[in-house]
């Protein structure tokens, strides 16, 4: 079985390519075998995402964590697994919440078959996980917990939405720390600890994955606005058509002008005014503003990622900093 499409990121050091490669082929092996069932239908329904692709990004920073202990230790394989399965069933679980018709180009499973039939996926996909989990310990029980704890903590906050007098940059961007970073916080910390990694190494690589994951969605939202073409996975102003929020929104409705483009963007924008609110966005400040929030989180990641021992692991993480700042143009 080939592995599957993960991040364009160019690995020179070629065993630790070999190990990578290796790696994400034994996950995607157990992923799939991990929700086999008795029941044909429940075995079609669960694996409906993982049939659809996907990069494999919690994985990939998972073994590339793994790297600073020992990579080949058994628990890192099934570890992956549980972070994949994790957040395959919050997708099933998003798309019941966003109405969402497709995903990963494929129909969404609410889609296809119907909202319950979605949820009980999701949640099928979370048991699965958890009885992998079982198998490697009451630490990684913990993490799992604690992270399972934010990821849904961030997705209330996001529905409710903020308060009377909170920031909303700030809001903004802690929701996007816990429904997204903190996943992938523990997809570094799992590769440590199931690795062996030293203590020390690992607080570092979780702190830095979860950066890194919080620069990865405010790329996306730089993305939506700054690509012509669908080099972020989906059509350029798809964010503001549906009336999202984003982080060069966010920034725009603070300032303190009276503009046109304010106006396009206090709701979702029709069809018809999407090319001039484009336009002006992107020639607006608040896309140097958001940039630079992405910047800082960058920097914060190489920051922790600077005291790590210097093997190729910690080259791999550092090139991924610069791809994160690339990608968003």
């Amino acid at each position: 079985m080939s592995a599957p499409p993960v991040v364009d990121l160019p690995i020179e050091d070629e065993r630790l390519a070999q190990d990578i490669a290796s790696g994400l082929n034994a996950v995607e092996k157990l992923l799939r075998s991990s929700v086999e069932s008795e029941d044909a239908f429940v075995t079609e329904a669960s694996k409906h995402l993982i049939e659809a692709g996907g990069k494999r990004f919690r994985t990939l920073m998972l073994l590339l964590a793994a790297q600073f202990g020992d990579p080949s230790a058994p628990g890192v394989v099934p570890g992956a697994v549980v972070i994949e399965l994790t957040h395959l069933g919050s997708l099933y679980h998003d798309d019941v919440m966003d109405e969402a018709p497709v995903r990963r180009g494929s129909p969404s499973a609410n889609a296809r078959w119907d909202n319950t039939v979605a949820i009980l996926t999701g949640d099928y996909l979370f048991a699965q996980a958890s009885d992998l989990l079982a198998d490697l310990g009451p630490d990684l029980i913990r993490v799992q917990a604690q992270t399972f704890s934010r990821l849904v903590q961030g997705q209330i906050r996001e529905t409710i939405g903020p308060r009377a007098g909170d920031d909303p940059v700030s809001f903004y961007i802690n929701v996007l720390a816990d429904k997204t970073g903190s996943l992938i916080a523990a997809s570094g910390r799992f590769g440590a600890l199931l690795s062996g990694a030293p203590r020390g190494v690992e607080e570092r690589l979780s702190r830095a994955c979860e950066a890194i994951g919080v620069a990865w969605q405010l790329g996306d939202d730089l993305l939506d606005v700054a690509s012509t073409s669908t080099e972020s996975g989906k059509t350029p102003g798809t964010d503001l058509r549906e009336g999202i929020r984003t982080l060069p929104v966010l920034y725009l409705l603070a300032s303190p002008e009276d503009s046109r483009l304010k106006t396009l963007l206090s709701g979702p924008v029709a069809e018809e005014d999407l090319e001039e609110a484009l336009t002006l966005l992107r020639a607006h400040p608040a896309m140097a503003q958001a940039r630079a929030e992405l910047d800082a989180w960058v920097d914060r990641a190489r920051a922790d990622l600077s005291g790590l021992p210097n093997i190729p692991a910690k080259d791999a993480f550092l090139a991924l900093c610069d791809y994160v700042v690339e990608r968003s143009g």
